[in-house]
């Protein structure tokens, strides 16, 4: 059984890799399988305990609001407006703070991901552990990856491409890179951790400076049955999929 919890959907992104279809409406907007995105990050995050959801909008905010609006959903939601400027993924949170309940876990869950991951073993996993942040990772490919000790514990970060490292103190040898699935469970007193600065941030940065004095775990999952709805060409192979053998992400 899934403890009671809050989440948060951001959906503020310009959905840059999914144009045209994002040139009239935004990314959590769109849909696969007969379904928005959005209906379906909702849904998961309700089915894993959540009742009490924030969703930030910046992109064609009105109409993100309007859908919710239009629906009944089994948990209270709120938006948070950056439609003024869009603040990156961890400006995003930070502003979104007041809109938290101060005393249940926030389940972090990027809008555009789909996965048949285990939360409640996250759940299990992030309280057992005592994390103040536990990231949803596996070992896929990927540009950009987070590293990690031999405890399982957040020491950094790296940029494939560009060869670039950032670290929570000094490097690790041996660290263990896992790329990040977009999906987390923070404490609820994350948002007000961070800083408070009407200026763009992301949120990784910040959570090598915050590993320097508390815990940010692994949970490590299966890469099989998660995807990152965020390209163009993967959204059309789900489509394919899902017309051949139905919906199985549900």
């Amino acid at each position: 059984m899934s403890e009671q919890m809050q989440a948060f959907i951001p959906s503020a992104g310009l959905g840059t890799r999914l144009r045209p279809l994002t040139n009239l409406k935004p990314k959590a907007l769109v849909e696969i399988g007969g379904q928005t995105l959005l209906e379906r990050a909702i849904r998961r995050v309700i089915a894993a305990g959540a009742h009490h959801i924030v969703i930030n909008v910046h992109h064609f905010a009105d109409q993100i609001v309007d859908f919710v609006a239009r629906h009944s959903w089994d948990a209270d939601i709120h938006i948070s407006d950056e439609r003024q400027q869009l603040l990156d993924t961890g400006g995003g949170l930070r502003h979104a703070a007041p809109l938290f309940l101060a005393d249940e876990p926030i389940l972090i869950h990027n809008v555009d991901v789909l996965s048949a991951i285990d939360l409640g073993v996250l759940q299990t996993q992030h309280r057992q552990q005592h994390n103040l942040v536990t990231l949803a990772v596996s070992r896929r490919d990927s540009s950009r990856q987070l590293l990690f000790d031999a405890n399982g514990l957040l020491v950094g970060w790296h940029n494939r491409q560009s060869d670039s490292h950032l670290w929570s103190d000094l490097p690790v040898d041996n660290a263990t890179p896992m790329a990040y699935s977009g999906i987390a469970l923070v404490e609820p007193q994350l948002p007000l951790m961070l800083p408070a600065t009407p200026a763009a941030y992301p949120i990784i940065p910040e959570y090598l400076r915050l590993a320097k004095t508390t815990r940010i775990g692994a949970y490590e999952h299966d890469s099989h049955r998660w995807v990152d709805v965020g390209r163009i060409e993967t959204l059309h192979q789900l489509e394919e999929k899902y017309r051949s053998h139905g919906d199985f992400f549900a």
